[in-house]
């Protein structure tokens, strides 16, 4: 074990049998395959100390040299959230009518999607995610950061695992570009906008894409 730095002991907090193992992963397989992105949400609050929760549970991800490359922005002011929405809808119908290929549009069809997105204005926090490309110290000098865009994603994930832990529910929205974010929550040159999720309880009639994911066969390749 390296000794030049100081570590800590590691502390194993539970020990399964094999079959619990599998009974247990069985469940947690079946519990993640029921999340679903959502375009519906209601306008029923959530306690802030939720979202603070689940961002500081994203916040536990790997990062590359443990730089932590992240910033995450909640929004909840409805000014706020008006005027993201306005400039992510000017993104999305450009994107729409002219920058997506035909091909792309297709795959679009059965997701039922367009350039408007009510759901900006409707749910009750918008948590944008910021990756952090480099670091300013107080003397104003630059450091590395490292495999951030890997980092931040994988943040994101433990994010939306989270989410949907607690029963809640979310969208992973992308309007590309997405430098507006940056101006209008006036955040500093070392962050770029990674992702977009608006964040609450679904709508009672709320619906989703009747999709599949693939099958095992598909994902899963044994090397033994």
């Amino acid at each position: 074990m390296p000794t030049e730095f100081s570590h800590i002991g590691y502390n194993q907090l539970h020990s399964y049998n094999d079959e619990t193992l599998i009974k247990m992963s069985e469940a947690y397989f079946i519990h993640l395959n029921s999340r679903r992105s959502l375009r519906f949400f209601s306008e029923k609050p959530v306690p802030e100390e939720v979202i603070e929760n689940i961002i500081m549970a994203a916040s536990t991800a790997p990062s590359g040299a443990n730089k932590q490359p992240w910033t995450f922005c909640v929004v909840s002011s409805n000014d706020l959230k008006k005027q993201i929405r306005i400039a992510a809808e000017e993104e999305e119908l450009k994107s729409y009518s002219s920058r997506m290929s035909e091909e792309w549009l297709e795959d679009l069809k059965p997701l039922a999607t367009d350039w408007k997105k009510q759901f900006l204005e409707i749910a009750p926090y918008l948590i944008i995610v910021f990756k952090r490309v480099y670091e300013i110290d107080s003397d104003g000098k630059k450091h590395q950061n490292y495999y951030v865009h890997e980092s931040v994603g994988l943040a994101c994930g433990f994010l939306l695992t989270a989410i949907h832990e607690l029963g809640l529910v979310a969208l992973t929205h992308t309007p590309s570009p997405m430098d507006f974010l940056t101006k209008i929550l006036n955040r500093p040159s070392n962050e770029r906008p990674f992702l977009l999720i608006p964040v609450g309880y679904p709508a009672k009639d709320a619906t989703v894409p009747d999709i599949k994911r693939k099958e095992k066969d598909n994902v899963l390749f044994w090397y033994k």
